[in-house]
């Protein structure tokens, strides 16, 4: 029996269907769920899509383990495989939150790379929070392993001074950490070489598939460093 023609919605209305739980979402996040294959939306004779409640309840699926249990789409996918399968999804929607910066095998998920734009802390401030001290600062600064942004330091800044303050505990200094800067400015350029294509379509369909590209690898290296790390170690015993 085929679906009634009011049954189907159109993706302005599942939009506005989606905006109350998920106000962030937007036709182009939705459209890019679709080419990732998360969703298959039928298309009218014309190409508009034509979603149904299951399509709906997919998405709200997807929304809702990126945005509280911080899953990366590989494992959304996987698990709405397993549900299509009448299969348990290894991660269903009762399960606790994970933390803000989620991890699997030790490396930080796709969500974990999202820009947090919204933190913004003076110089005393980010001192007391990070428990660095002023010196430690200036060479942070000066080996530009933390930088203002405006007049400000972001969350990013304050997420390096934290670490940097641990690691001090265990007498590594900032000089030190200059390795680590370098490694990671590698990882930025391989990642970059891979999005630069999307961004040069100039379309918003392509520029939200190059953010989640760019969170998805950045994932991906962080979890290969730990991984070579942990494998170095083991090989020195």
């Amino acid at each position: 029996m085929g679906v009634p023609a009011r049954a189907y919605l159109s993706i302005g209305e599942v939009l506005g269907k989606l905006r109350s739980d998920f106000p962030d979402v937007t036709i182009s996040k939705i459209r890019f769920l679709e080419a990732e294959g998360l969703i298959e939306p039928q298309r009218t004779p014309s190409g508009y899509r034509k979603f149904t409640s299951i399509d709906l309840d997919r998405l709200r699926y997807v929304l809702f383990a990126q945005r509280d249990q911080y899953l990366p789409l590989k494992v959304i996918k996987e698990n709405l495989d397993a549900i299509d399968r009448g299969l348990q999804p290894a991660t269903t929607s009762g399960a606790p939150a994970a933390p803000r910066l989620a991890t699997i095998d030790g490396g930080l998920t796709p969500s974990a790379f999202v820009e947090q734009g919204d933190l913004k802390l003076s110089r005393d401030e980010l001192i007391s929070s990070s428990g660095v001290t002023e010196a430690q600062l200036i060479e942070l600064e000066s080996y530009g392993l933390v930088a203002m942004k405006g007049r400000f330091y972001d969350a990013d800044a304050l997420a390096v001074a934290k670490v940097v303050a641990e690691m001090a505990g265990f007498g590594i200094e900032s000089r030190h950490l200059r390795a680590f800067k370098t490694a990671a400015d590698r990882e930025v350029g391989l990642v970059e070489q891979v999005i630069t294509p999307l961004l040069r379509q100039k379309n918003t369909e392509s520029k939200a598939r190059a953010e989640e590209v760019q969170r998805e690898l950045a994932s991906l290296s962080v979890r290969l460093h730990a991984a070579l790390v942990r494998t170095g170690l083991h090989r020195s015993k």
